[in-house]
């Protein structure tokens, strides 16, 4: 009788026919083929992706219901007023006002200026990373032909009362796409950036003068400091370690190459797996790697490459590939982030993990870790657009906020937070790039 039924309704359902039941199913018993909206009470076809003239599509679905999720949250964003109560009391008043701050920061948008009109606002933002004042960030901008723009942007002008930053770029390297980007102290504090890329093939490594996006006159420009074909490049990381002086790692496929910009020797560390996340620690020369197939390992790099796994020193393992990891400023502790969505804080004393950060969303994408010791905070972005800050404490999720723009998979937010943004006198808060646009997030 249930299957007489069931063939009835489905007879007098066409394409996009629908009909009314008396009450919403459970779950269970939805119509397989259909797709029950709640908002009008009624049935719709669904039919195969591939027909793109057909708005009835599982993957149209799950967009939609995102994007009222995301204008819902904003909206609620807008009425939130400032509360003494935080939902779950924390247990110092320290902790209290952090809590607070955060969740009384509110989106303003910064208007950038460039000496090149035909700069700013012209092109997506995809990566965005500030030197160690935070004076500056370096942008990888992706262009419409293929290939990054790359640029630096002074947030100098990042005051209390104007939102204003100028923009410099140079369009002399536009024809790499960029996995990977880290400021180098060379000849002075944050003075290059090492680029990692993928060319036509092969890939490509190069260490570029900051100075180089400053200077007006093209006859001044300096040239890179070193640039060489490799194997597709995942990640970098310089070291600051005297012990290992003017060095940079470089992650590749299946292996680990360590340069010296000066002298040009190499260490060259093969490896089981691709290597998609590094750092260095400054108080030894040791350089940490996160692998696709979920190892974390650290290797000194001052011993010689010897054959075999045997100059692998701390091993640990997440049950994905590791995406991003960050090493505590004790360097007792490193944070990492994977495939799965897992965010772990490891004891490297016990190689256990002590804390998890839940609620970071990814699926297969690259995304960074940022952590702020001096407010106590972790903050991700997931590959659902939205933008998530923990304790670092005790691993609460403090909030998540929305992207200003409609969740894609070219609009994944890039950020950076900081006490000072525009130096040692700049103002606190969180800077969020999608798309076209930069926003500030005031934390005061």
């Amino acid at each position: 009788d249930a299957d007489k039924e069931l063939n009835g309704k489905q007879h007098y359902l066409s394409d996009f026919a629908t009909f009314s039941p008396p009450c919403p199913p459970p779950h269970s018993e939805e119509l397989p083929g259909f797709y029950y909206d709640s908002e009008k009470n009624r049935y719709f076809r669904l039919l195969p992706g591939h027909n793109n003239h057909n708005p009835l599509t599982k993957d149209s679905i799950e967009h939609k219901a995102m994007e009222c999720k995301r204008l819902r949250l904003l909206e609620e964003e807008q009425k939130q007023y400032f509360s003494l109560q935080p939902p779950h009391p924390p247990t110092c008043f320290y902790r209290l006002v952090h809590e607070l701050k955060v969740n009384c920061m509110q989106r303003r948008k910064i208007e950038i200026h460039s000496p090149d009109s035909s700069v700013a606002g012209t092109n997506n933002f995809k990566i965005i990373v500030a030197d160690v004042a935070c004076e500056r960030i370096f942008t990888v901008n992706d262009v419409e032909h293929g290939g990054c723009k790359y640029g630096i942007i002074n947030l100098s002008g990042l005051g209390k009362e104007s939102l204003t930053v100028e923009m410099y770029d140079n369009l002399y390297f536009t024809n790499r796409k960029v996995n990977s980007v880290c400021w180098a102290s060379l000849t002075h504090p944050d003075s290059h950036l090492c680029l990692m890329g993928i060319a036509e093939t092969p890939g490509c490594a190069s260490l570029l003068p900051a100075s180089l996006f400053s200077s007006t006159n093209p006859g001044d420009r300096p040239g890179m400091l070193c640039s060489f074909k490799i194997s597709t490049a995942w990640s970098c990381a310089w070291c600051l370690n005297p012990q290992a002086d003017n060095c940079f790692s470089t992650g590749l496929t299946r292996r680990v190459l360590v340069t010296n910009v000066v002298t040009g020797h190499r260490q060259t560390f093969g490896t089981s797996s691709d290597v998609l996340a590094q750092q260095f620690a400054t108080q030894t020369p040791v350089l940490y790697n996160g692998c696709r197939s979920g190892e974390i390992f650290s290797i000194d790099v001052r011993q010689r490459n010897r054959k075999g796994q045997s100059w692998k020193a701390t091993r640990l393992f997440h049950g994905s590939a590791v995406t991003s990891i960050h090493l505590m400023e004790a360097e007792h502790y490193l944070m990492a982030a994977d495939m799965a969505g897992k965010i772990k804080l490891w004891d490297l004393r016990t190689a256990k993990c002590v804390k998890q950060y839940k609620g970071h969303h990814n699926e297969y994408a690259l995304l960074p870790l940022h952590v702020n010791e001096e407010e106590g905070l972790l903050i991700a972005v997931g590959q659902d657009c939205y933008t998530r800050i923990w304790s670092l404490q005790d691993a609460r999720l403090l909030r998540t906020i929305p992207s200003p723009h409609p969740s894609s998979k070219d609009a994944i937010p890039s950020v950076v937070f900081s006490s000072r943004l525009g130096g040692s006198r700049g103002v606190p808060g969180l800077l969020m790039a999608v798309k076209q646009d930069l926003y500030h997030f005031s934390y005061n």
